[in-house]
């Protein structure tokens, strides 16, 4: 068995900017980074809200293995018709049972067993089942060693509390769904890389990926505003990991920021 696993996390892609990134320094990061497995939250993808068919084809020919998702993941009605038959799509595994498509994918990589699993916060969110408890139940009946969870979650205390709640048991938990990368990225001590958020992919003179005008006069107003995604200076945000594949622990987590 090889004695790394080298990974690359990338933050909320936001619509066309964000994949424009991703098409562009993907192939770089890549060869820098000599990678073996890739995931995004892809939630954000079309248009700012939600994702495609189209644009999920679009993130796998682009060189993406797992597209992770959150709250935003039925913005697109279509996202019915094709979720089901999209072996590299996850929406939250905390949904309610019967949901359409699933919140855990396996992969294997040089006979490495990958597990992406995608979980979904509830303060100031959707009233869902509680990822804690069924983050719980899906490991108990996981075999993979190298396991990555995507805790989309509003708080930071909700994330951090997973983070530790996890660690030593899974490879990796990795925030999503703010867009602000943040400073705290490190392994804990049981061997589980933690951030409280990856960042986003996508236009940088911007509130949140959305045009900054927009988004002041909701501020200004407190009436409805149609978002639109910002254009202008892009950049990818994200993070590379190593995972020894024999223990399923990390062994280095380090933040990526790139311009795109």
């Amino acid at each position: 068995m090889r004695d790394s696993l080298r990974i690359l996390f990338l933050g909320d892609v936001i619509g066309r900017p964000g994949r424009l990134a991703v098409k562009r320094l993907l192939p770089v990061l890549k060869k820098r980074y000599s990678l073996d497995f890739v995931v995004a939250n892809g939630e954000n993808a079309a248009g700012g809200f939600g994702i495609t068919e189209d644009v999920y084809a679009e993130l796998v020919g682009a060189g993406i293995d797992a597209i992770t998702s959150g709250n935003h993941i039925w913005d697109r009605k279509e996202v019915l018709n094709f979720i089901d038959n999209a072996d590299r799509l996850l929406r939250p595994f905390n949904y309610p049972a019967g949901s359409p498509g699933t919140g855990l994918r396996l992969f294997t990589k040089d006979d490495v067993e990958i597990a992406v699993l995608n979980l979904c916060g509830r303060a100031f969110m959707d009233d869902l089942d509680c990822p804690f408890r069924a983050v719980s139940r899906c490991l108990k009946a996981l075999s993979a060693q190298v396991v990555l969870v995507d805790m989309h979650a509003e708080t930071t205390s909700e994330k951090i509390a997973m983070g530790w709640y996890l660690d030593g048991r899974v490879s990796a938990v990795i925030g999503t769904h703010t867009h602000v990368q943040t400073s705290d990225a490190r392994v804990l001590p049981g061997g589980t890389a933690y951030i409280t958020d990856a960042g986003m992919t996508g236009p940088v003179d911007s509130v949140i990926g959305m045009k900054k005008e927009l988004v002041i006069k909701r501020f200004l107003t407190q009436m409805p505003v149609r978002f639109e995604v910002a254009t202008g200076r892009l950049e990818l945000q994200g993070l590379f990991l190593e995972v020894d594949p024999a223990t399923g622990r990390a062994t280095h987590i380090e933040r990526i920021k790139e311009e795109a």
